[in-house]
């Protein structure tokens, strides 16, 4: 049996030119994102969004939430990947970073699949609940505060449908989560959302260790 291989830079760029599908506009947007003020730290990888639209594709996803926008990139290649019909809520603390992408979203011709909700994201999603939104949404991907993440997991899993995909992102946080030295209250929330995923019977669960760690939970019927 092989073990893990070690992504060289070298390496991560050739599975790029052999997989990665991204175009003009998906650059343009990915180029502008990362000359903003912290926008390489926090951007997804063009190649995790490449494969969460796949998700969006094998699950047969027409409702998605995304909770945490940042300038909408994610939201751009899932909104392309919904079927006719479909739609995707994206939840950001404020209209400063997703006003950067909503107009890839127009040139795209999707802005009409998305619905951007501003606010605190725990106050947006208990109005979902609110509203009779449990087990209505087929996928949630969670990409927002890392102190939020064990709220917004019991959130997701209740508004995710049996049978449904959560997807969180950055569960590997920089190495962090390996390292007992790293205390701060951002690895701690990841570190605690890890080991609760890990022990919880709700799900079905695999954490991939591409990019910055991304954890699939399938929700039991």
């Amino acid at each position: 049996m092989a073990d893990q291989t070690a992504l060289s830079p070298a390496l991560l760029e050739y599975a790029r030119s052999v997989s990665l599908r991204d175009d003009a506009l998906l650059r343009e947007l990915y180029e502008l994102t990362a000359r903003l003020p912290g926008g390489r730290a926090m951007q997804i990888m063009p190649e995790e969004a490449q494969f969460l639209a796949l998700l969006v594709r094998l699950t047969g996803a027409r409702k998605v939430l995304e909770i945490g926008t940042f300038t909408g990139y994610s939201t751009l290649c899932v909104a392309r990947a919904l079927p006719p019909g479909g739609r995707l809520v994206t939840c950001d603390i404020s209209d400063k970073w997703p006003g950067v992408g909503a107009p890839f979203w127009e040139r795209a011709r999707v802005a009409d699949r998305i619905e951007l909700r501003v606010g605190d994201a725990v106050e947006t999603l208990a109005g979902l609940r609110a509203a009779g939104g449990d087990g209505t949404f087929d996928l949630v991907f969670v990409d927002a505060d890392k102190t939020g993440y064990p709220h917004y997991y019991e959130e997701a899993l209740a508004l995710v449908r049996p049978g449904g995909l959560i997807a969180v992102d950055n569960t590997l946080f920089f190495g962090r989560v390996a390292d007992p030295e790293c205390r701060d209250p951002d690895t701690e929330a990841v570190r605690a959302l890890n080991e609760r995923l890990r022990d919880d019977a709700r799900v079905d669960i695999s954490l991939l260790t591409v990019a910055d760690g991304i954890t699939l939970a399938r929700k039991r019927e």
